[in-house]
């Protein structure tokens, strides 16, 4: 469990917002707490875009436009791979970690300006960046389903019902955010100024466009087989057992 408050904290976690002992608890399911992300003088080091299903759709419209939004984002703004993870309700989210702490206001702005160009068709609240949120891996209240990072080579097999039945093993979160990196200072500067130049053209992808090929190794569209995710998680010593890889088993 260390391992993995050490994770969530070097990512998105500004200094003293919860005690390991309270963080320890929440990942236990004991309780579940709604964190907030920006500090007390208007500060924070994460967004979290949230993908959820959309109205009665039967397909996995929502999670192919994740994972278009996740290749833009790297592909085309030099982003490092965000953290992906399942809600414990009805969808997916992408978690992107600042390396430098920045305003809320700035977070929000630069997030406001990725929706119009990659994902015009979700809406977002004026205070998405500074709202509190369930920290994954944690219990949702609601389904009683658990909230958890991913393998972004599952997400599909999540597309229907975006939970676990069972709480994940600590090791394995862990596993799923060791190696993440956050977007640097420069990365967010140059991300904001470029689509603050270029905000009133048309958006470069839709809710209804074909999900684009991967340009490049490491880009989140890319299935995975169960082999692959084995190898993935043996190869941070992480030994699975199937009803940690196949939901609802």
């Amino acid at each position: 469990m260390q391992k993995l408050i050490s994770e969530l904290t070097r990512l998105y976690l500004p200094a003293g917002t919860l005690s390991p002992e309270v963080l320890a608890q929440h990942v236990l399911g004991q309780t579940t707490l709604a964190v907030n992300l920006t500090t007390d003088d208007g500060l924070t080091r994460a967004m979290v875009i949230a993908f959820d299903k959309m109205g009665d759709s039967e397909d996995a419209q929502h999670w192919s436009l994740l994972c278009a939004v996740a290749n833009a984002f790297q592909a085309e703004l030099g982003f490092p791979a965000p953290a992906v993870s399942i809600s414990g309700a009805n969808g997916y989210a992408l978690w992107l970690s600042l390396e430098t702490p920045v305003a809320a206001a700035q977070a929000q702005r630069l997030l406001e300006l990725l929706r119009r160009a990659y994902f015009p068709d979700i809406d977002l609240r004026p205070e998405t960046v500074s709202a509190p949120v369930e920290l994954p891996p944690c219990l949702h209240q609601r389904t009683g389903k658990w909230a958890a990072f991913i393998h972004p080579g599952m997400g599909a097999s999540f597309a229907d019902e975006s939970g676990l039945e069972m709480a994940p093993p600590f090791a394995g979160q862990a596993a799923f955010l060791t190696g993440l990196h956050s977007i640097s200072e420069a990365q967010f500067s140059q991300a904001l100024v470029r689509l603050e130049q270029s905000h009133g053209a048309a958006p470069v992808v839709r809710a209804q466009a074909p999900v684009r090929a991967a340009a490049a190794d490491g880009l989140l569209l890319k299935d995975a087989t169960l082999e692959d995710i084995v190898k993935f998680l043996h190869s941070k010593n992480i030994e699975p057992t199937f009803r940690h890889l196949i939901p609802g088993k």
